[in-house]
């Protein structure tokens, strides 16, 4: 049996419906979500804001390289419990000014439950400071990211 090498670059596909001035509906894949203002925002709060939505992203993606960088280096990582916290620049979204970066500084901690080392936990920290797309984007526009890892 001859093994398929997947693609480098593939593309990404996602179909928004917006429903109301704040409410989309997006479908990726088989799913389908809403991206929503909170209802102090005149939204209906029916899913996190784009710019939640962002960093919840970025949780998310630390948590499928991180364990990716884990099984590579043969570690046991545990459960990771992300908590981010990130400020956010609004004059953009209220459009009082252009922003350059909205994102202004983003401190990110991951804790691990796992049996790795402390020394095997930094490695799988470096490698995801390396592969992670989402945090790559955050640095790459001028945010300030700051990432902890420590064991539980």
């Amino acid at each position: 049996m001859v093994a398929l090498k997947e693609k480098t670059v593939v593309k990404l596909r996602a179909r928004g419906t917006g429903l109301s001035h704040s409410r989309t509906d997006v479908g990726i894949r088989d799913l389908t979500f809403s991206i929503d203002e909170p209802a102090a925002r005149g939204g209906t709060n029916l899913g996190p804001a784009p710019t939640e939505a962002a960093v919840a992203a970025l949780a998310g993606c630390t948590n499928v390289i991180g364990h990716k960088c884990a099984a590579r280096l043969g570690v046991d990582i545990g459960h990771m419990e992300i908590e981010i916290a990130c400020e956010f620049d609004r004059r953009g979204v209220t459009l009082e000014e252009e922003i350059d970066v909205p994102f202004v500084a983003l401190r990110q901690v991951v804790t691990c439950d796992g049996s790795l080392s402390e020394d095997d936990l930094q490695k799988v920290a470096g490698d995801v400071a390396k592969y992670c797309p989402l945090s790559k984007l955050f640095e790459q526009s001028g945010t300030a990211v700051e990432t902890v890892w420590q064991k539980a």
